[in-house]
């Protein structure tokens, strides 16, 4: 796939280690965009917002790139679960989550400034945690950092502890639906002769 120069506008280390997988050259420009939250948005929307801006601020200053932002949430009932800000609000996130199903919600925004495109998504996967004790809990806190995470945990690290199953793309409950970003892709060539 012949691409313009990639740029990834996210310091996310699991977004990087997943471009890597799908064998594309890159570079790590993060995004200084302040990420909105809105009460009357669902995650889907919010997620895409954020991932417009962030991939738009970059795009700004690289308009002969082409930029990938994301933006990964957790929602559950309709209450949207972002990164914790401590372990106090982890934990309680991680109670609210066990037991029960989950999505796990990342928005994602390709923009090239200079051909005037761009693709703005969103993909959902669901995640079923098992069933936690506090103890069970707080032994995942120990031995994962959980506040760099929508919903205070990761798949990749000792994610076993707490998930049961997994409907859809793991990439995305990582932080970036491979599959769908490598079909994106590859269509862009196609996309900006038409």
């Amino acid at each position: 796939m012949k691409l313009p120069q990639l740029i990834l506008a996210s310091a996310s280390p699991r977004r990087a280690e997943l471009l890597r997988r799908m064998n594309l050259e890159f570079l790590v420009i993060p995004s200084d965009a302040m990420e909105v939250h809105h009460e009357h948005l669902t995650a889907r929307e919010i997620s895409q917002i954020n991932a417009y801006r962030k991939a738009r601020a970059v795009a700004k200053k690289l308009p002969d790139a082409l930029v990938l932002g994301a933006d990964t949430l957790v929602s559950l009932d309709g209450k949207i679960f972002g990164k914790p800000r401590n372990l106090a609000e982890a934990r309680g996130m991680l109670g609210e989550l066990q037991g029960r199903t989950h999505q796990v919600v990342t928005g994602v925004c390709l923009i090239h400034l200079r051909a005037h495109w761009q693709k703005v998504f969103a993909e959902m996967t669901d995640v079923t945690f098992l069933d936690l004790t506090p103890d069970q809990i707080e032994s995942y806190l120990r031995r994962v950092d959980p506040l760099d995470k929508a919903g205070g945990y990761g798949i990749q690290q000792h994610g076993d502890l707490l998930i049961r199953d997994i409907d859809g793309s793991y990439g995305n409950v990582m932080g970036l639906p491979t599959e769908r970003v490598r079909a994106e892709l590859e269509a862009w060539p196609r996309a900006i002769q038409s």
